[in-house]
C-alpha cells in the first residue's frame, strides 16, 4: 500500500511549537544490530541515557551478533530519503548522528537531504541541527568496507558534519594516508583533516597501546586541541563501542556549552559504560557495553520464570 506523503516545512509540525522542548529531538542515521550492541539500535539506547528522544533512520539491515557480520542488505537510497524527510518534514531535528551509510549511493543521498534540511532551516531562521558522523569505514580486523567511490562520498559527507569520530584506521582512509603508528601522528592527521575539511575531529586512541586510552578534540580552530585522557578499561566487551560514543556525542551536544564539554561528558560515560558491560551476559563474542549504567546499576540478581508443574 503507498499512501501520499504528507510534506510540511521542517519543523512546522504542531508538535514542535515555539517552546524549548523538554528534551533535544536526536536522529541516528545508520544500519542495525538485531543483538542490540551497535546501529541504531546501541544509539537509542544511548540518546536515552542522556535525555534524549531518539529517532532513527535506516540505512542497511545488518545480519549481525557478537562474533561479526553475516549478512547485509541495502534497500537503497530512494527508501533511504523517504524515510530521512518523513522525520525532516514532521520534527525539529536538534542532533543528527550518521553511521554506517553501506554505499555511495546513500553516502550522497544523506548528502543531498542534510544540504535540503540546512537551506530550509536557514530560510526559515532557525539554526541547523548539530551533526556528527561515525565514519563506519574500516573494519577491526582492518579491512576496508567501502569501495573507492563510496570512500571519497563520505569524505564529501565529512565537509558537511560539525565532528567525525573516526578510529585511527578509518582517519587514514580520510586523509588518504597510512594509519597513525603514534599519537603524535594519528594528532598531525586530525589536524591537516580538520584544516581541509573545516570539521572537528574526536581522535579515539583505543587502537593505541598503553595504560592510558588517549582521546583529542582537534577543532579546525587552528591550534586548539582539547585531551581528555583515561584509564584504558581492560575488557573484551567492545561491540559498538565507536556508535555509542558518537550518538552520545551527538545526544550531549545540544545540551553543552560547547564540543569539548559535549566530548568530555560522552568520553567519562563511555569509560563507565565499558566497565559494565560484562555484567550484561549477552552474546559469546565481543559483547555490547552497558548503556544504562548510570540508570540502572548492573549486577541485580535477574529472575526467571520458574519451570511450570506441566513442564
Amino acid at each position: 500500500m503507498t499512501l501520499a506523503p504528507a510534506r510540511r516545512a521542517p519543523g512546522s509540525s504542531g508538535q514542535n511549537g515555539p517552546e524549548r522542548p523538554s528534551r533535544p529531538r536526536v536522529l541516528s542515521v545508520a544500519g542495525t544490530d538485531p543483538t542490540g550492541g551497535a546501529g541504531i539500535q546501541a544509539d537509542l539506547k544511548a540518546f536515552c541515557a542522556h535525555g534524549a528522544y531518539g529517532m532513527a533512520v535506516t540505512t542497511a539491515l545488518v545480519a549481525q551478533n557478537t562474533h561479526g557480520v553475516r549478512s547485509v542488505h541495502v534497500p537503497g537510497p530512494a527508501f533511504l530519503r523517504a524515510q530521512l524527510d518523513a522525520v525532516s518534514d514532521d520534527v525539529a531535528i536538534d542532533a543528527v548522528k550518521i553511521g554506517m551509510v553501506a554505499d555511495e549511493p546513500n553516502a550522497r543521498e544523506i548528502a543531498a537531504w542534510l544540504d535540503d534540511l540546512v537551506a530550509a532551516r536557514r530560510a526559515a531562521g532557525v539554526p541547523a541541527p548539530y551533526v556528527v558522523l561515525d565514519p563506519v569505514m574500516v573494519a577491526t580486523s582492518g579491512h576496508r568496507l567501502l569501495d573507492v567511490g563510496a570512500e571519497d562520498a563520505v569524505r564529501k559527507l565529512a565537509a558537511r558534519a560539525d565532528v567525525v569520530t573516526p578510529n585511527l584506521p578509518e582517519l587514514g582512509v580520510l586523509g588518504g594516508v597510512a594509519p597513525a603508528a603514534t599519537w603524535e601522528d594519528a594528532l598531525a592527521q586530525a589536524r591537516a583533516f580538520a584544516g581541509t575539511s573545516a570539521t572537528a575531529v574526536l581522535l579515539k586512541g583505543g587502537h593505541l597501546r598503553g595504560a592510558t586510552s588517549p582521546d583529542a578534540l582537534v577543532e579546525p580552530v587552528p591550534g586548539r586541541v582539547t585531551t581528555f585522557d583515561a584509564e584504558r578499561v581492560a575488557t573484551r566487551h567492545t561491540h559498538g563501542t565507536g556508535c555509542s560514543l558518537s550518538a552520545a556525542l551527538a545526544a550531549l551536544r545540544p545540551q553543552r556549552a560547547g564540543w569539548p564539554e559535549a566530548a568530555r561528558d560522552a568520553k567519562s560515560w563511555l569509560s563507565g559504560a565499558l566497565r559494565a558491560g560484562e555484567a550484561l551476559r549477552v552474546g559469546g563474542g565481543r559483547g555490547p557495553v552497558d548503556h544504562l549504567h548510570a540508570l540502572v546499576p548492573t549486577g541485580q540478581a535477574v529472575r526467571t520464570p520458574a519451570p511450570s508443574a506441566a513442564g
